[in-house]
């Protein structure tokens, strides 16, 4: 279970910051150099080295998108001139991919990324040629992934993951930023017979499916319902609509909670709570029925679906904050104290997952702050310390990759254990000292949310720099 520090602010983690930062300049320069970009896009090291994973091409705006936050930190132009072509040679084929759930990933950690610093006058853009490029990209992108749709009864509906109509992954809780600032920018998915389908709407009604099928709430839905708890993939009919059952592709079993399913669900709550409070009561006319449009109760069951999942990631934490890689592993029989105890990546029977740590540490920041900006303090702090607690133990060893050989930032990431997919080193028994490109990004996010935290800079969100002009 996670021990949280109360000691720590966001100014005592500067100066571990500061030094994630310097060794992220060497790696990112390091696979820029390196990675040919014939090959596709790189997913996880092996061996300190990245390479590909064939699934789906997800992880590219990670790529670009770590350098943009490289520059938004350091003022290193260098990595301006990474993040910013990159992104205009190489995404253009993400905005209008139809066949995935990863617009959130891939464009708003790119364009979006480049649009905030330039409303936020970062990046100089005198003609306003790239700011026009950036908002038309997130506008079709968010229409785009909006359009991958399965209608369900009572006014519900999802964005379907790549795996077919029939699949709801937790993922794309983070994913729907994209919907968001497309339906901010003014956009509509324009359907058949000119039919203008709000953004907006579909936001929230994935958004209720999500936190409805897929998070359970303690309320004896099945054997395994515990409070909090996530399964990857919730499947239905796609004919009738009706839910048939939950799965998963990462997890070990669809009864137990992958643990960065989980911390998407944070963060994808959470940050979509902050979105949402940033709205007008009248936008929420969108509503198709769920809560006959009511702001409140949308913001009420955003807060509900976080704080329950942030809670479950309290239990399956060690004590430092990193989970394994999932909290019904068979393996952690053979470790009966471990959730007593700091994380221990070394282990010879279940690999952690540094990952879910950095994506669940930001949403846990998050949630925090806003349930401290809406008078909420005890609560709001409980999660803001969990948040800092988590990033305290990931920028630093042995999470924070020092070898300069190794092109990874932080180490100890699992990408699909079921499948085999990650490296085990020689001697080892399972998984250890790798990275992925999520991981890498998702720390950086979290690092320059803290960062600008400390230094009283404008909050870091994904909206808020891009709308208010």
């Amino acid at each position: 279970m996670l021990k949280i520090n109360n000691t720590i602010g966001p100014h005592e983690l500067i100066p571990k910051i500061q030094r994630l930062f310097e060794l992220s300049a060497q790696k990112i320069k390091s696979i820029d150099d390196s990675w040919d970009t014939n090959r596709g896009t790189p997913v996880f090291t092996v061996q300190g080295q990245y390479t590909v994973r064939g699934w789906t091409e997800w992880t590219r705006g990670f790529q670009y998108g770590a350098a943009l936050l490289q520059f938004d930190v350091t003022d290193d132009s260098s990595f301006l001139d990474i993040g910013m072509p990159g992104t205009l040679k190489y995404m253009a084929g993400h905005v209008s991919h139809i066949g995935v759930h990863d617009h959130g990933f891939n464009n708003v950690s790119t364009f979006g990324n480049i649009l905030r610093l330039i409303r936020e006058g970062r990046i100089p853009d005198k003609d306003n040629g790239v700011a026009e490029a950036c908002e038309l990209a997130l506008k079709v992108s968010g229409a785009v992934q909006a359009s991958r749709w399965t209608t369900l009864p009572e006014h519900l509906g999802f964005i379907h993951s790549f795996n077919g109509p029939h699949s709801l992954f937790i993922d794309t809780m983070r994913s729907l930023r994209s919907l968001a600032l497309a339906h901010s920018l003014g956009h509509l998915l324009m359907g058949e017979q000119d039919e203008k389908i709000s953004l907006l709407a579909r936001l929230l009604q994935h958004s209720e499916t999500t936190a409805r099928f897929t998070v359970y709430w303690g309320q004896g839905r099945d054997r395994f319902d515990v409070r909090g708890r996530t399964s990857h993939e919730s499947i239905f009919n796609a004919r009738n609509g009706s839910f048939r059952c939950p799965s998963t592709q990462q997890g070990y079993s669809p009864f137990t909670t992958w643990t960065r399913g989980l911390s998407w669900a944070i963060l994808g709550f959470a940050e979509q709570l902050e979105y949402l409070d940033s709205l007008a009561e009248t936008e929420f006319g969108c509503d198709p029925g769920i809560f006959s449009g009511d702001r409140q109760k949308w913001l009420d069951r955003f807060v509900d679906s976080a704080r329950a999942t942030a809670d479950h990631y309290f239990e399956c934490a060690a004590t430092d904050g990193i989970p394994h890689w999932d909290n019904g592993a068979p393996g952690l029989a053979a470790m009966p104290d471990w959730e007593r105890r700091p994380s221990d990546p070394s282990n010879a029977y279940e690999p952690v997952d540094s990952s879910a740590a950095a994506i669940a540490a930001q949403g846990m920041l998050r949630l925090g702050n806003y349930l401290v900006h809406n008078g909420k303090n005890n609560a709001g702090k409980r999660y803001i310390q969990a948040g800092l607690t988590i990033a305290e133990t990931l920028f630093q060893e042995p999470y924070l990759s020092i070898d300069p050989h190794h092109q990874g930032l932080i180490l100890h990431s699992v990408y699909h254990r079921p499948n085999g997919w990650d490296y085990i080193p020689p001697g080892k028994k399972i998984p250890c000292g790798e990275s992925s490109m999520w991981g890498d990004y998702h720390a950086l996010e979290l690092a320059v949310l803290i960062f600008r935290l400390a230094k009283d800079l404008p909050y870091y969100d994904f909206f808020t720099s891009i709308l208010n002009t």
